[in-house]
């Protein structure tokens, strides 16, 4: 049986270095390649992949967020999150979000195959530090400490296409929203994160890893 996997990551040279890899192997082949957390979503309704290899920081629609949609739409497919970041709070979200594997993209190619067929399997994929590390977060953790619950899956993505420097327009057209309703949506994350401005919002999305710094 052939494991169909698609690769969501938007640095090129990595999403080619996984399709390469991913083609090596005689029982899988690689149904799509993606850029954003978007495309991903919506290739994986059309292509029906088994394994997803989801990078977590991605424009438009994050790893993360993008992971939970597909996770309530299309629950058979099984997704592996591949990040630079292997801190425990990003381990747990993606995890929460329904990921069953995750990787640091430092990992060797072995490593990554194995992820695909244990995902494959039914199983989950976490390895040494990551589940240490894991587990100490989960042991201290409550779920009032986080929140990010508060938001809408909707509202996270506008969040982050607000961070990302897109304009309330631009948001519209990409979501297939009004401008008005992309504004109602930054004016309820506001009361919802008790904060007051403009600014406050965009650094609450950088300190919770829903867009990056950089």
């Amino acid at each position: 049986m052939t494991i169909g996997v698609l690769i969501a990551d938007d640095h090129g040279v990595v999403a080619e270095g996984l399709r390469r890899l991913v083609e090596t192997q005689s029982d899988m082949k690689v149904v799509a390649v993606v850029e954003n957390g978007h495309e991903a979503v919506r290739r994986t309704t059309e292509n029906a992949p088994d394994v997803i290899l989801m990078d977590i920081e991605m424009p438009v629609l994050n790893g993360t967020e993008a992971t939970r949609i597909i996770r309530e739409r299309h629950p058979q497919t099984r997704v592996v999150m591949l990040s630079a970041y292997s801190d425990s709070v990003h381990v747990y979200r993606a995890l929460q979000a329904g990921a069953v594997g995750y990787i640091a993209k430092r990992s060797v190619a072995k490593e990554v195959i194995d992820a695909i067929r244990v995902a494959h399997q039914g199983g989950r994929y976490l390895r040494g530090k990551l589940t240490e590390g894991l587990i100490d977060h989960v042991i201290h953790k409550t779920a009032s400490d986080d929140p990010l619950p508060r938001l809408s899956c909707r509202e996270r993505q506008v969040l982050q296409m607000l961070a990302e420097g897109n304009s309330s327009s631009n948001i519209a057209k990409t979501l297939s929203l009004s401008p008005k309703t992309v504004e109602t949506y930054r004016a309820r994350m506001m009361e919802k994160l008790d904060v007051d401005n403009f600014a406050s919002l965009i650094r609450f999305a950088i300190q919770h890893g829903i867009t990056p710094l950089d």
